[in-house]
């Protein structure tokens, strides 16, 4: 398994629903968080075989920004 992570600009709670539903529907993630308290908002994945670009994907259907660090 590897884990991927990402800064995002996903703000608040509200911000955070509207990504839920993106990230649990994308198959081959294992697990993910947003970090809230933390500056960057990081957004951490476990995931087996998927790439940064489909998890970058995922949360810009929900209308928000992921860039790998």
């Amino acid at each position: 398994m590897k884990t991927l992570k990402f800064k995002t600009n996903i703000q608040c709670s509200n911000c955070l629903a509207k990504v839920t539903p993106k990230l649990n529907e994308q198959s081959g993630i294992d697990s993910w968080n947003v970090d809230l308290a933390d500056p960057d908002r990081t957004l951490t994945v476990e995931t087996e075989n998927l790439e940064p670009e489909d998890i970058k994907k995922a949360v810009l259907k929900a209308g928000f920004i992921a860039n790998p660090l």
